[in-house]
């Protein structure tokens, strides 16, 4: 029974992240977000609950990936389309460049599964935390439309964003071999920083925690 177990929490992180998908398209953001936050929460401890179990399994990796191909590919590239319909006219095929981020999350999560220098870091921006930036979108759009209602701003976070998703740069994970602070400094300062900001911002904070990430993992 227990070996099943990973693979319940992966599908939750699909099921989460496919009533997202629909609700975005829908334009109920407050329900994406809850299913945002859900596929993370699920994602994050299917891992950890397999190695605790000692039952990681050739098939969890792989749900794992397709699971997070719709939680945190198809998902934010759903969510950019809905924010380039707002910006491009009807009938205009440029609202479906948003989907470039979901073709970039596939890539990223097919060489992440081949990449054997990603056990402990990862090497290009991780598709959660992107997801998560992209979230953030259509909160700050909420309070300052004209400063991301803009079609230079959405298209030039899908290329920056779906370069930094296969780029070479070396970011530090959130998976805690110890609690050891001395081996987790970064990871605690991020978290302890983000938490405040996030208090303090809201989703607006998003675009700095990202930056932030980046900074620390220098």
């Amino acid at each position: 029974m227990k070996k099943h177990i990973p693979n319940l929490l992966t599908c939750l992180n699909l099921f989460s992240g496919c009533i997202a998908v629909l609700m975005a398209l829908q334009g109920n953001i407050q329900v994406v977000t809850i299913c945002v936050f859900a596929s993370g929460i699920f994602d994050f401890f299917d891992g950890m609950v397999a190695r605790l179990l000692h039952v990681k399994s050739p098939i969890g990796k792989e749900l794992d990936s397709l699971a997070d191909m719709v939680s945190f590919g198809f998902l934010p590239g759903t969510i950019m389309f809905t924010l380039l319909t707002k910006v491009f006219p009807d009938g205009s095929l440029l609202p479906y460049l948003g989907f470039i981020i979901t073709v970039f999350s596939a890539l990223r999560l097919a060489k992440f599964n081949l990449d054997e220098r990603q056990t402990s870091d990862f090497i290009g921006l991780n598709t959660p935390m992107n997801t998560f930036y992209v979230l953030s979108l259509p909160y700050i759009a909420d309070k300052y439309p004209q400063l991301v209602l803009n079609p230079i701003v959405l298209i030039g976070s899908v290329l920056l964003t779906s370069y930094l998703l296969v780029s070479e740069i070396r970011l530090f994970s959130m998976k805690f071999s110890s609690m050891d602070w001395k081996t987790n400094k970064f990871r605690f300062i991020f978290l302890i920083l983000t938490l405040i900001l996030f208090i303090v911002g809201q989703f607006m904070a998003l675009p700095i925690i990202l930056i932030l990430y980046f900074l620390l993992s220098a």
